[in-house]
């Protein structure tokens, strides 16, 4: 499994196109939406750079550097300050970052509420399990393929457990569900878990929810706390998933994991792996009907 470096954190700082799209987004604003006055004998299109500077609480001399491709690397305290004072969106200011080589910060987290195309989307998506899980972990929605092929190992709504609908917590203690998966991957699919979790925790910068979720792993479980303790960071893009069903025997899926607007969901498509047996198998589940893992 490759474990990301400090270097894969930021891309790097492109100062040509920095350089216009701050000058070009402060041609854009005028003085009046920033409260300044617009004055009889403004020439300039927009704002002049001394009102951007005084703003952003920046030298003039500094922004001209920036605005002439001749800055070294704007701190993210730098660029949050200029983001404000340009009065750029989120699109913007995400966009700003990137430029100057740093990760945007994380966006409003929509919690457990899933909206309402995406659910739509769900139910439109009968040839494939799909579902919406947070970045955390926690099962939030699932098409009816999805519950008829994993039963009640990850359900949705009402738990017996507060934690129960989340998969990291349901690989680490509930047996179940490990004995889906081929034995020789547990050790792995264990590091994937981890290592996921360890991105969306950074992300968060630390937030209760995800502070609170490793605490009770790290105390409840020493394998994860032993998986925990070796830094291991890899966000979950695509996997092969091999499983084994009581119903209808092996399935073997591609799993694509795509974001949605909101920071903290993603959707996760299962897509049988081509040459396997497990479009036959997945429809044949459809005619058993659901069937948990654990009968």
């Amino acid at each position: 499994m490759a474990v990301a470096t400090a270097a894969e954190h930021h891309r790097g700082m492109d100062r040509r196109d920095l350089a216009d799209f701050i000058r070009r987004s402060r041609h854009r604003l005028r003085p009046q939406e920033v409260g300044l006055p617009a004055g009889p004998r403004r020439r300039t299109a927009g704002l002049r750079r001394e009102e951007v500077a005084m703003l952003a609480g920046m030298s003039a001399d500094y922004l001209m550097r920036l605005e002439q491709a001749r800055s070294p690397q704007p701190s993210t305290q730098i660029l949050q300050a200029l983001a404000h004072a340009l009065r750029l969106d989120q699109d913007e200011r995400d966009h700003l970052y990137l430029l100057a080589g740093h990760r945007p910060p994380a966006g409003a987290l929509a919690g457990r509420h899933v909206s309402p195309g995406l659910l739509h989307l769900l139910d439109k998506l009968t040839s494939v399990p799909a579902q919406v899980l947070s970045d955390l972990g926690d099962m939030l929605a699932q098409n009816s393929l999805a519950e008829t092929l994993f039963g009640d190992i990850c359900p949705v709504g009402p738990h017996d457990h507060e934690l129960d609908h989340n998969i990291v917590w349901r690989w680490f203690h509930d047996p179940r569900l490990r004995a889906a998966f081929p034995a020789d991957e547990h050790d792995e699919w264990s590091r994937r878990h981890v290592a996921d979790l360890r991105a969306a925790v950074t992300r968060r910068g630390s937030d209760p929810a995800a502070t609170a979720l490793v605490a009770r792993l790290r105390a409840s479980c020493p394998e994860f706390a032993e998986v925990w303790d070796r830094h291991e960071v890899a966000v979950r893009r695509t996997s092969r998933l091999r499983l084994q069903h009581p119903a209808v025997g092996p399935l073997e899926f591609d799993s694509e994991i795509l974001a949605t607007p909101a920071d903290d969901q993603r959707l996760v498509l299962l897509t049988a792996v081509p040459g396997t047996s497990t479009s036959e198998n997945l429809e044949l589940l459809r005619v058993v009907g659901r069937e948990s893992f654990a009968d």
